[in-house]
């Protein structure tokens, strides 16, 4: 199943600017999906369970570094990426 997620990660400290760009990286470095980054926030396209899996992961690692990280996830259905 093609799904599309949009993420936006907040995190609330001095140092977000590297956080944010090292979360974007570590996702962008997985073959098989689609990234596209907006000034906003981080669309992901591809297999719905590569994408949790992957999401899984890279976010347990942000926790783990810096806990007091927001993210704000939404999912849709389908491959909604841009043609």
């Amino acid at each position: 199943m093609q799904v599309s997620l949009d993420i936006s990660l907040y995190p609330l400290n001095a140092d977000y600017a590297q956080a944010i760009l090292s979360f974007i990286s570590q996702i962008e470095s997985e073959p098989g999906i689609e990234v596209v980054r907006n000034t906003l926030s981080t669309q992901v396209f591809g297999d719905f369970h590569q994408i949790m899996q992957l999401m899984t992961k890279e976010i347990a690692q942000v926790f783990s570094e810096q806990p007091e990280s927001v993210f704000v996830l939404k999912l849709v259905g389908q491959n909604r990426a841009p043609v």
